[in-house]
């Protein structure tokens, strides 16, 4: 039994010994070093770079009007469509226009009593002028009959005003669309009575092409933005010049550039923001009012800015932010840096990088401080999407 355990231990230690010496073998092959991992890298250059808020909003229409009736009636029909595209001038709704025809009726049969009396009045003028010139009749019947003649005329003007007044009404029992744009559902049915001076719509109609987007700022924010500006490290974005995009509550960006129509010149004492207000373009209606939405604004460029990939970025168990910069001699060494705002899928550093610093983008988790890496050019996802579609 020892003699067998004996013979095991020796081929044991005879096949140790040949798998040593291959990789002592390999190990001389290959010069006795595995080689340096391969890494993405980017040069780093100082470039312009907007400053850019993103911004807590809401979508509001353009023009909003409230349906109303301008004259009290029975409503006998709806005629629009709910919920769709109007324009200026179109019927809404009628209101019974029985009574309104028979006031028109009555005001042109006092248009023509009217006319009639002031026609009578013109002859006894004329015939109190012939007396007077004959000395027939006195200077006072002559006054008396100017004057009634006068205000005929001016009964005639009345009767014409009652007159349209009264066609004004009828006209009114159509209740048309005092502007373009998208009708909401009828708030009121047909056989209800309304009335002029009544607190209700009837319906609301709602423009929406282009919109508005209204958002805010902390006035603290514009602060500390107007006094970078004021000490030269930013410069202001010209006025009409303010890029704006939208991105939607999902996530995903409208794709439809906006332009910055004012900010308010006070601060909400309770907020403490400022608002600010955007057009958008918004024909295919993808933008309702009360849709929350953020808004991207560049209000600031900085010159000379040094940008790297976020996720070039790593951070110590303090927090730290640091990243990996690649030496001439291939050696991969840490950096520590200060960051400033996020743009786009970049940081802005604030210190700690110089302009032309090779930075380690792709493969940190495989550097060694002071190890020897394979440096190569690291392109950005969307830059290959886009080489991959020129091809």
């Amino acid at each position: 039994m020892d003699s067998r355990i004996k013979a095991h231990l020796k081929v044991c230690l005879v096949s140790s010994f040949i798998v040593f010496s291959g990789l002592e073998a390999a190990s001389a092959q290959f010069g006795g070093e595995m080689p340096p991992p391969a890494v993405g890298v980017v040069e780093v250059n100082a470039a312009t770079v907007p400053v850019v808020s993103e911004l807590p909003g809401r979508i509001a229409a353009t023009r909003v009007a409230e349906v109303r009736p301008q004259v009290s009636g029975i409503l006998k029909a709806r005629v629009f469509e709910q919920g769709a595209r109007v324009k200026a001038g179109d019927v809404l709704f009628r209101i019974d226009p029985a009574m309104f025809t028979v006031r028109v009726a009555s005001a042109e049969a006092s248009l023509e009593r009217a006319k009639a009396a002031d026609a009578n009045a013109k002859l006894q003028l004329e015939r109190q002028r012939v007396l007077l010139e004959k000395k027939v009749a006195s200077q006072a019947a002559y006054d008396t009959a100017v004057a009634a003649s006068a205000q005929a005329e001016a009964d005639v003007a009345f009767a014409k005003a009652a007159v349209a007044e009264a066609k004004i009404n009828l006209a009114y029992t159509e209740i048309r669309a005092p502007i373009s744009g998208i009708i909401g559902g009828a708030l009121v049915t047909e056989g209800a009575l309304v009335t002029a001076e009544g607190a209700e719509s009837l319906a609301l109609i709602q423009q929406v092409d282009p919109v508005y987007a209204d958002f805010t700022q902390s006035a603290d924010e514009l602060l500390a933005l107007k006094r970078a500006v004021a000490d030269g490290r930013l410069e202001s974005t010209a006025e009409g010049d303010a890029r704006v995009s939208l991105v939607l509550g999902d996530g995903t960006d409208y794709g439809r550039a906006g332009k910055l129509l004012f900010s308010t010149a006070n601060v909400d004492p309770g907020t403490g923001q400022v608002t600010l207000r955007a057009e958008f373009p918004n024909d295919s209606r993808d933008l309702l009012p009360g849709m929350y939405v953020r808004v991207k604004i560049e209000q600031a460029v900085r010159q000379g800015a040094i940008t790297v990939p976020q996720r070039a970025v790593f951070w110590t168990d303090t927090g730290a932010p640091q990243v990996y910069v690649v030496t001439a001699e291939g050696v991969a060494e840490v950096r520590p840096v200060s960051l400033g705002a996020a743009s786009g899928s970049d940081w802005v550093v604030e210190s700690g990088l110089a302009d032309g610093a090779t930075v380690i983008v792709n493969g940190v988790q495989k550097v060694q401080p002071g190890g020897k890496v394979m440096a190569e050019p690291w392109s950005r996802p969307e830059d290959s999407t886009l080489a991959q579609r020129a091809e």
